[in-house]
């Protein structure tokens, strides 16, 4: 089985970003799916355990943030190259009453078997923060 085409990989991309926002979970895991239908290995952030399967790598994430956090690609940060996808990500979420922004340098590669590996590059909000802090107990116990 080839790698995905850089068109399905775009349109991933594109429909990552749209129905994360939309709230549209059983459409993004599909969306997952069609691009990588085999195992799934994330480093998230680059310097914390291994996260290993599509649920932990992927339907965690959106059940603890998706209510959350919005995305959105910061303009002409979308990379397509050959059967790798790089971005930087917009991460909006609301904390102490104000609207805030943090960014990710995320990058995935699609393998010819259908496997994934993730790799994404965020400072780790400390435990003590209000809002993204209480998620990141969660996502990150052993971090602080």
């Amino acid at each position: 089985m080839p790698y995905p085409s850089f068109d399905a990989l775009k349109t991933w991309a594109d429909s990552y970003i749209s129905l994360w926002n939309a709230g549209k979970k059983e459409a993004w895991i599909e969306n997952w799916r069609s691009v990588g239908p085999g195992e799934f290995r994330m480093l998230d952030p680059v310097g914390t355990p291994e996260k290993v399967g599509f649920e932990h790598c992927c339907v965690d994430s959106w059940d603890l943030f998706q209510p959350s956090v919005t995305f959105r690609f910061a303009p002409g940060s979308l990379f397509i190259c050959e059967n790798e996808v790089a971005w930087l990500l917009e991460n909006r979420f609301v904390a102490g009453g104000e609207e805030r922004l943090g960014l990710s340098i995320e990058t995935y590669r699609f393998e010819d078997n259908g496997d994934v590996n993730i790799r994404t590059y965020y400072k780790v909000p400390q435990h003590s923060d209000a809002e993204m802090g209480k998620l990141f107990q969660t996502y990150l116990p052993e971090k602080n």
